[in-house]
């Protein structure tokens, strides 16, 4: 639990610090060649590039979610008999009122 608690840390921090890092260093011409852009050509360049930096992060987080095993994680037993129990119930309401609508027909 402990482990996935500080994936999702790190990654919320990364979607945080990664677009903020990108515009301070547009902003301030710490990146080569870009004094020679416009000032609306330099905010949509920064601004584009700050949402694909969180558009990668989301990706690498469901990249790391996927590749989690799937065995690590057994569900709780008692939750299980809940969710069949609960499941079922509404199957049969489900099935009852297709014969209500069967006798009006």
């Amino acid at each position: 639990m402990a482990g996935v608690i500080m994936k999702f840390f790190v990654t919320s921090m990364l979607m945080w610090m990664a677009p903020v890092a990108i515009l301070y260093a547009f902003n301030h011409d710490l990146i080569p060649g870009i004094t020679k852009l416009s000032p609306h050509s330099l905010t949509l360049l920064s601004g584009f590039v700050a949402v694909i930096s969180v558009n990668i992060v989301i990706a690498f987080y469901i990249y790391m979610a996927i590749k989690e095993p799937s065995d690590k994680h057994e569900p709780d037993p008692a939750f299980l008999a809940e969710a069949k129990a609960s499941v079922s119930q509404s199957a049969g309401k489900v099935g009852d009122s297709s014969q209500s609508l069967k006798k009006e027909e």
